[in-house]
């Protein structure tokens, strides 16, 4: 294929996933511009499953098919199992937040005093049988188009472990979107893990360690910035979350810069390392006022009203940034992650990381 290539890290946030199917939902649509590697993390986690999954068995309208089919079924999951549901009022006032619930401010106080083992003694989890019902994992491990890189936290080690194509399983996707508040660790391989958000939300090295694109489009959830000091108690909770989330992200960031600025001072051989050209997509909470307790929002209502939302911002950058693809970046990655203050990275870790003639992706 001779369009646009285009590797894809997708970032965790419940219910904000649908956001980046909006998103994915206009990639598939644009001909000349072709996914290759995608990254995911928890919610991001499931929409890269799904989207290799569809696409492997049906091509671009096979996974616009298999996202739209997930997506409407964890509608339905939720319709079952969620304890949320919008009030009356929430919907008169036109907002998705959920947090003016009783249900959900049970549910907050419940999660500070009991663990996921005491009022989850089975270890319950929908999205178990989900996965189960629409992913051919044989499909998935024999790898092929759209590889896919699904990021968990080891809670032993407190390291990221990237699974990949061959290695990706149900528990290692649960594992990648396993929030310890919520849910009881996941085993993988007898290694306990948690969230991968907390050490890679998503991590972006493995595409540039086993691909061999230089072009990497983000579709962020977690806003990096708020303007406003939170002064509630689950304001600042929500705040905390968006820090923690971001925080191996803005690292890599750090080092994908420090190793531009290398190669435009000619300190580095750019036929041996590689210019990374990063997009981004921004997330949608700022602009729509949506909290952390939106992220267990599943109404469809809201679902669609983020897909078309993501839809819509993706159609904007394909407009204004297609053309880009393969050339440069179209963010300044000092300015929108690092407050224009420059690295410090060692040469020698940035080295390792960026080095061309990796392994290409299963």
């Amino acid at each position: 294929m001779n369009g646009k290539r285009l590797n894809l890290a997708l970032q965790g946030g419940g219910s904000h996933g649908a956001y980046s199917w909006g998103v994915l939902d206009r990639l598939l649509e644009e001909e000349d511009v072709e996914l290759h590697g995608v990254s995911g993390t928890s919610a991001g986690a499931m929409n890269a499953i799904v989207l290799a999954n569809g696409y492997r068995a049906g091509g671009r309208q096979g996974a616009k098919v298999a996202l739209d089919r997930f997506w409407r079924e964890v509608n339905a999951l939720g319709c079952i199992y969620s304890p949320f549901k919008s009030t009356p009022f929430d919907a008169w006032m036109q907002s998705w937040n959920i947090d003016s619930t009783v249900s959900y401010q049970v549910f907050e106080i419940m999660v500070r005093i009991f663990s996921p083992y005491q009022y989850n003694p089975f270890n319950l989890n929908p999205l178990r049988s989900l996965l189960a019902e629409q992913i051919d994992w044989k499909r998935i491990n024999a790898g092929g188009a759209v590889s896919v890189f699904i990021t968990a936290t080891s809670v032993r080690t407190g390291r990221p472990r990237v699974f990949r194509c061959h290695e990706v399983t149900a528990d290692a996707v649960l594992a990648s979107a396993c929030i310890p508040f919520y849910f009881q660790t996941v085993d993988v391989d007898n290694e306990p893990y948690w969230d991968g958000g907390y050490m890679g939300n998503p991590s972006i090295w493995p595409l540039i360690y086993y691909t061999e694109l230089k072009d990497i489009l983000l579709v962020q959830i977690n806003p990096l910035s708020r303007d406003e000091t939170p002064m509630q108690a689950n304001e600042i909770i929500n705040r905390m979350n968006e820090i923690t989330f971001n925080s191996s992200l803005i690292a890599e960031m750090r080092a994908i810069d420090f190793v531009s600025r290398l190669i435009d001072e000619n300190r580095l051989d750019e036929k041996k390392y590689k210019r990374i050209n990063m997009h981004m997509i921004p997330a949608p909470s700022l602009e729509y006022h949506l909290n952390a307790s939106s992220k267990l929002n599943t109404d469809m209502a809201f679902l669609e009203f983020l897909h078309d939302k993501g839809w819509a911002a993706a159609d904007a950058w394909i407009k204004e940034h297609k053309d880009a693809i393969g050339v440069s970046g179209s963010i300044d990655i000092a300015e929108t992650f690092l407050g224009r203050h420059r690295t410090t990275t060692t040469p020698s870790r940035v080295e390792d990381t960026f080095r061309v003639g990796k392994r290409a992706a299963s």
